[in-house]
C-alpha cells in the first residue's frame, strides 16, 4: 500500500492491494465484516482515513488521493489463529513541513509507548508517556479511541489509552499491570487542533470536529521480561 500511494489513486485500489497481499500469504482480513451495533458491518479490508479523518475511513472508488493529502492506513488480519493490527500515516506526494512534523511526532509517540511497555509499569504509565510527549509538542490526543489487547480476537482486554486523566485512579478508568506475555496494540491518534471528534454519516468514519489534520500509527507488541517485541514490523 505504501508503494502505491500517490496522487490520483483511489482508496478502493489500496484496499484491493491489502486484501490480495493478505490472502496470498494465507491470512484473513479481520476488519471485513466487523460488526457494529445499529450500523452495517464494516465493508472493507482496511481503514483509509484522509486528512481530518482520524480512524475507520471506508475505502471507496470515488475517494481519490490528491497532492498534499495525508492518509492513515490501518489493517488487521488473522494468521494461524492469531491477530495482528498495525497502522501508519503518510503524505501523498509533497506535504508541508508542518504536516510532516505532525506525522513525525505521532510516530515517535508510538515508540514512546512501546518503550514504556515494560514489566513494572502499568497501562496508565504507557498512556501518560504518550500523552506527555504529544502535548509537549503542542498537539492533542484522541481520548475516546484506544489501543487494545490483541490475541485470538482483534479487540481484547485491556484497553491501552493514549491519554489519561490527572492521577491514575479515576472513576471509570482502570490501570492494569504490564506483565510478560501480554500482547497488545498501541495506537496513538494525534490531532493538530482540538481533541473533539464526530462520526460521519457512513456510521464508521470518525473525524476531528474542527476538521484539523490528524495522524495515526500503530504496532502490535509482545511484552517480555526484557524489551518489548514489535510483532508487526515489515
Amino acid at each position: 500500500m505504501r508503494e502505491a500511494v500517490k496522487p490520483g489513486i483511489s482508496t478502493a485500489l489500496l484496499d484491493e492491494i491489502a486484501e490480495s497481499v493478505l490472502r496470498d500469504h494465507g491470512a484473513i482480513p479481520v476488519f471485513k465484516g466487523y460488526p457494529k451495533p445499529d450500523s452495517p458491518d464494516y465493508p472493507a479490508t482496511i481503514n483509509a482515513s484522509i486528512n481530518s479523518e482520524l480512524v475507520h475511513g471506508i475505502p471507496t472508488p470515488n475517494r481519490i488521493l490528491k497532492e498534499g493529502d495525508i492518509i492513515s492506513l490501518d489493517v488487521g488480519c488473522t494468521y494461524n489463529g492469531f491477530v495482528g493490527d498495525a497502522a501508519f500515516t503518510m503524505g501523498v506526494g509533497e506535504i508541508k513541513p508542518a504536516v510532516q512534523r505532525l506525522l513525525d511526532v505521532t510516530e515517535q509517540s508510538l515508540y514512546i509507548g512501546i518503550n514504556a511497555s515494560i514489566v513494572g509499569n502499568e497501562t496508565a504509565d504507557v498512556a501518560i508517556a504518550i500523552q506527555t510527549f504529544v502535548m509537549k509538542h503542542g498537539y492533542s490526543v484522541a481520548r475516546e479511541y484506544t489501543g487494545h489487547g490483541v490475541g485470538r480476537d482483534m479487540h481484547e482486554e485491556p484497553q491501552i489509552p493514549n491519554w489519561w486523566p490527572r492521577g491514575k485512579l479515576q472513576r471509570g478508568w482502570k490501570s492494569y499491570p504490564v506483565v510478560a506475555g501480554m500482547t497488545y496494540a498501541i495506537e496513538p491518534m494525534v490531532i493538530a487542533g482540538r481533541p473533539d471528534l464526530v462520526e460521519l454519516d457512513d456510521h464508521w468514519t470518525v473525524a476531528t470536529k474542527d476538521r484539523s489534520l490528524c495522524a495515526h500509527f500503530e504496532h502490535t507488541i509482545a511484552v517480555t521480561d526484557g524489551a518489548p517485541i514489535i510483532l508487526t514490523l515489515p
